[in-house]
Order: C-alpha cells, then sequence, then structure tokens
C-alpha cells in the first residue's frame, strides 16, 4: 500500500505579505524566520504533539492527533509572536495567519497529507487576518470548553475550490493584540554614555493571571541587580526602566528616552507548575535581535528559580553585548579610537590564543594603555598575549617578564572587573606558579560577579591547575551553562579533562580534551592532552592522529611545559607518564 486515510487536525501557517517583507530585506529576514521556526515554532510543535509534514518556505502544515493539543500549539505561536514583534514598526513585523480543520485525509508513503481536510484548512489560513486563528466548525466542535479562549462566530464562508460553504471561527483576541500600534519615537535623546549601555524592561505577564506580575517584575528587577555587576556595562537603574509598564513601546523609543544602545525585553508565562521564561537582547537604534532564548522551569522553589533565570540571562548578555560591541568598533574610523575601542579591536585577535595572532593584538592593547594608563582589562589582556608568546612562541623570557608585570598590575588594582581578574589569576599560575595568588584573584571576582563566564572559565583552569579537580569541573560546569557559545569554551573542556586525568578517568579525559579540540581546533596543546589522556586509557594506538596535529600546531613541544607552566607536581607526573608512552620528546 502506498498510502491511508485516517482523520486527522491540520494546522496550515503561512507569513503575512512575504514577498513584501523579503523584498525590503531578504537576508535578514529568512534569518528571522529560521530562529522563530527554531526557538517558537518547532519547540511548540514538539511540546503538542504535532507533526510538521509540509514547508512552503513561509509557512509550514502540520498534523495534530487531537484539536485540543493544535489550537493550544496556535495560541502558543501567535503569543510568542506578539512577544517577538513587539516594539517593531508595522512594515518590520512578521505576522502568521493560521488556520485549522478535522477531516478525513490521505497519507502518503512518505509521510505527506493530501485531501479536502489540507485544502480546507489552508482556505481558512487564507481568509484569516494577520495574528489571528481561523477554525473549521469541525474543529470548534472539538475544543469548545476545552481550551482558554474565546471565539467569534464569522457565519458559513465560501472558499475558493471548495465545494460547500465552510462555518467558521475566530479565536477572539488573536489577531487584535497583534496589532498594537509602534510608538514614534521620541524628540527627547539623551546621549549614551561611554560604556556600552543597556535598560531592562519589564518582562511582561502573558499567564492571564495577575498574580503573577510580583514574579515577572522579580525577574527583570534581579536581572538589572545581576548586569550592574558587570562593571563595564552601563545599567540603567530599574525605577526609570519600569515606567514603560504596561505599555507597547517601540525600542527605538526607549533607547532615545533612556540614553541606552541595547535593550532587554522579556515575558513570563505559567501554566500549572511550568514557568516558561522568554528573554530577548535588541539594538536600539535600529531594532536588530541580537540574542533571543527560553527558559522552561518548575515553580517549586520560586526564588531559586529567579536565581537561575538571572544567571542565565547574565551569563548570555555578557558575550552577547561583547560581540556587539566589537562589530560596531570595527565601523569607526581609525582617528576616531579611544582606548575602549582600541581593546575591542584587540579581542578577536585573541580567540585562537596563539603567538601570531597575539603579535596583532599586542600594538592595539598598548595603544590603549597610552590613553589610558589605569585601564586594567587592557593590562590583564595584554599580560594574556605574552604569555601565548612565551608559552607557545620560543619561551622568550622578556615575554614571561612583561606579563607577569601586566598581571600583577592587574591583581594590584581595586578594580571590580571580575573577568581582568580571573585572566591576571590564570596568567600568574601559569607563569609564576603562584597557587595560592591565583586561586585567590579567582575567589575574588567571583565574588565580585557570579555570573561571570569568563571568571568561571579561568577559575576552572586555575583549579585544574592546582588539581583540585572538584573545584575546576563545578567551575566549567557553571561556566559552559552561563555561556554555552563562548569561544573560551574549550577552557572549561580543558579544564574538565585535566580534572578527569586527576582522579584517573582517562577515557572521560580523552573524550574531553577531543571537545576542547573541536571547539578550538587551533589550540596547539590541546591535541597533547587528548593524545596523553588516550595513552593513559591503554589507547596509545588511537593517539596517533592527535599527536600528528600537534606537532603541526607547535612543532617545538616538549613534555617538560606540564612542569614549567603552574600545573601541580602529582597533576605533571601523570602527563609526564602518558607522554612518555607515546615517546613524546621531554
Amino acid at each position: 500500500m502506498s498510502e491511508s486515510r485516517k482523520i486527522a487536525v491540520i494546522l496550515v501557517a503561512d507569513v503575512v505579505g512575504f514577498s513584501r517583507l523579503a523584498g525590503m530585506d531578504e537576508e535578514r529576514i529568512l534569518a528571522r524566520l529560521r530562529a522563530l521556526r527554531g526557538d517558537l515554532i518547532d519547540p511548540a510543535m514538539v511540546a503538542r504533539n504535532g507533526r510538521i509534514f509540509k514547508r512552503t518556505g513561509d509557512g509550514f502544515l502540520a498534523e495534530f492527533r487531537s484539536a485540543v493539543d493544535a489550537v493550544r500549539c496556535a495560541i502558543e505561536v501567535q503569543e510568542g509572536m506578539i512577544e517577538r514583534n513587539a516594539g517593531l514598526s508595522a512594515e518590520k513585523r512578521i505576522d502568521l495567519r493560521i488556520g485549522l480543520h478535522v477531516g478525513d485525509v490521505v497519507e502518503e508513503i512518505d509521510g505527506d497529507l493530501m485531501g479536502d481536510a489540507v485544502n480546507i484548512a489552508a482556505r481558512l489560513e487564507g481568509i484569516c487576518e494577520a495574528g489571528g486563528i481561523c477554525l473549521s466548525e469541525d474543529a470548534w466542535r472539538q475544543v469548545r470548553g476545552k481550551v482558554e479562549a474565546g471565539f467569534v462566530e464569522l457565519g458559513e464562508q465560501t472558499l475558493k475550490n471548495i465545494a460547500h460553504p465552510v462555518r467558521t471561527y475566530l479565536i477572539s483576541g488573536a489577531s487584535e493584540r497583534s496589532k498594537r500600534p509602534a510608538i514614534e519615537p521620541s524628540e527627547a535623546r539623551l546621549p549614551l554614555p561611554e560604556k556600552p549601555s543597556i535598560a531592562v524592561l519589564p518582562f511582561q505577564n502573558i499567564s492571564g493571571d495577575a498574580e503573577q506580575d510580583y514574579f515577572a517584575d522579580g525577574i527583570a528587577d534581579d536581572i538589572v541587580t545581576g548586569l550592574s555587576r558587570i562593571r563595564w556595562l552601563f545599567v540603567i537603574a530599574r525605577n526609570s526602566s519600569f515606567v514603560y509598564k504596561g505599555r507597547a513601546v517601540d525600542v527605538r523609543q526607549v533607547g532615545q528616552e533612556l540614553g541606552v544602545r541595547y535593550v532587554l525585553e522579556g515575558s513570563v508565562r505559567k501554566a500549572g507548575s511550568r514557568l516558561r521564561i522568554t528573554a530577548q537582547l535588541v539594538e536600539a537604534e535600529n531594532g536588530a535581535h541580537l540574542w533571543a532564548d527560553k527558559y522552561d522551569g518548575g515553580v517549586e522553589d520560586v526564588f531559586d528559580l529567579q536565581d537561575k533565570i538571572t544567571d542565565w540571562v547574565v551569563g548570555i548578555i555578557e558575550p552577547s553585548v561583547r560581540r556587539s560591541e566589537i562589530e560596531r568598533s570595527r565601523r569607526k574610523r581609525p582617528d576616531n579610537l579611544d582606548a575602549y575601542d582600541l581593546f575591542l579591536r584587540a579581542m578577536p585577535h585573541m580567540q585562537s590564543h596563539m603567538p601570531a595572532d597575539a603579535r596583532i593584538a599586542i600594538p592595539l592593547l598598548e595603544q590603549a594603555l597610552r590613553l589610558e594608563p589605569d585601564y586594567v582589562a587592557a593590562h590583564a589582556h595584554l599580560a594574556w598575549c605574552h604569555e601565548w608568546c612565551f608559552t607557545r612562541g620560543g619561551l622568550d623570557e622578556a615575554d614571561r617578564t612583561t606579563a607577569l608585570a601586566h598581571a600583577r598590575r592587574a591583581l594590584a588594582s581595586d578594580s571590580d572587573d571580575a573577568a581582568s581578574l580571573a585572566v591576571a589569576g590564570w596568567i600568574t599560575i601559569v607563569l609564576s606558579k603562584d597557587h595560592e595568588t591565583a586561586l585567590s584573584a579567582i575567589e575574588r571576582a567571583i565574588a565580585l560577579n557570579s555570573s561571570c563566564a569568563m571568571a568561571h572559565y579561568y577559575g576552572a583552569l586555575v583549579n585544574a591547575f592546582a588539581d583540585r579537580p572538584k573545584d575546576a569541573a563545578f567551575d566549567a560546569d557553571r561556566a559552559l551553562r552561563l555561556s554555552p557559545f563562548d569561544p573560551k569554551a574549550f577552557e572549561a573542556h580543558l579544564a574538565l579533562g585535566m580534572a578527569a586525568v586527576s582522579e584517573g578517568r582517562y577515557d572521560d579525559a580523552a573524550a574531553s580534551f577531543a571537545r576542547g579540540s573541536e571547539s578550538n581546533p587551533d589550540h596547539s596543546i590541546m591535541p597533547f592532552f587528548q593524545a596523553i589522556a588516550l595513552a593513559l586509557a591503554g589507547r596509545a594506538k588511537d593517539a596517533t592522529p592527535s599527536v600528528r596535529r600537534g606537532f603541526e600546531l607547535e612543532p617545538g613541544f616538549r613534555l617538560r611545559i606540564f612542569a614549567e607552566f603552574g600545573m601541580a607536581r602529582p597533576l605533571a607526573e601523570k602527563f609526564f607518564e602518558g607522554g612518555r608512552l607515546l615517546a613524546l620528546p621531554e
């Protein structure tokens, strides 16, 4: 049999005016559609047991076993679209129309569905208003009294190429809520501060339960406090950003009235004992979305959940804003750069952690320090660059001396820049074997900002080098949770691998080092770590490709680096043991 018949609930969705949107900016619209599918539509389908059986470029057709699930999914998607369109002008919004019908369909062998039920759902979508959900009477009978929604009867509708009129219902409020007008930007414009600036708008309570307002406000309040600990950010106080509570505002207006470059907005939805928090970071000047995500959790411990959400948002905001600031600096004229711009321009050359790139970053950081001699972040990162040049670029003592001088300058300051303190602590343990000072710097950094991903990344490495495997694993796991897509994620995998070696879990160590190599293929030492872990696990024959790759990246590698560069002696001995099994040069 190549086909079969069955009763199915069909949902058809389509973007309103897609051709016009694509004509304005096709690349950005397609990127937003991909994000919507991954972040909103596909998860909603999975949660409601739906199956998308056909995509149409700007829309999709889905099958459900339950009309109740289908309607709830449609409502969730349309409410999610409201959140994502908030603050955008009418010409930039992506609006969906959704049609729903229950009926007999033919299922092809490839899973495609055909028949009148599919055609009717598609025609209902076509007559629906932007942001609306239209149901046939057959679908309405299945859901009335079972979903929290109002319905407006539209009467019998004559649908194109459908033999008989179809009585149709509209879910009340679905389209009206999507039409909240954008507010024209105010003439008032505050100047932007020198530092990157951000405002956190009150999170919308879309639960339909007014009692959840306190929780939504608490989330936004905690995020303001968390962001305030990132000292290179200028954060608008709660009392100013909360004046927008209950108002539909254009983020451009917020940016102008509060004098900020970035706006964070979000929503809270409670359903039974579950909560969904969504958040998105927007560049206020042009409305560009820099980041968006959602968090699902239970409400058993509200205060614990608030802490988790704060960590999640704050941890991701820091690298997201940093990336945007780097791009902004690149667009500035070379004759119009200040110390901060020079620091940002050095950042892309510090991703590989290799000497060649470090030599490009060094003059930019030196120029920043000439403009601002007490710039702690520039001192810490300049120390970092010289550390790479020393450990991987020929062991020139001048690089070692310079690196330690700048690291000590950063540690001696009264700075509350958690990331810079963590970097300086790392350089201290690598180049001076001063475990106590390095661990103290990490503790100070994390005390200043427990949501700083970089502090945890380098806390993981410092603890790993000090042979404190449990502390190293804790910081590595927390760093990956705070900033899972961070370019520095390979540092966490390195620390997890070292912790596993310390505990004799050599196969786990090899797997962690492999993930580190995948994250940063140009890191020269990581392949040697992986090869040694494989040898310790009794799999020396599997280590050959890693050894070969390591020598391609660092021909002068010697085992002595494990003892010379800050690694605790008992741990270094294990790496010596594995290296000798592979006959690596000492």
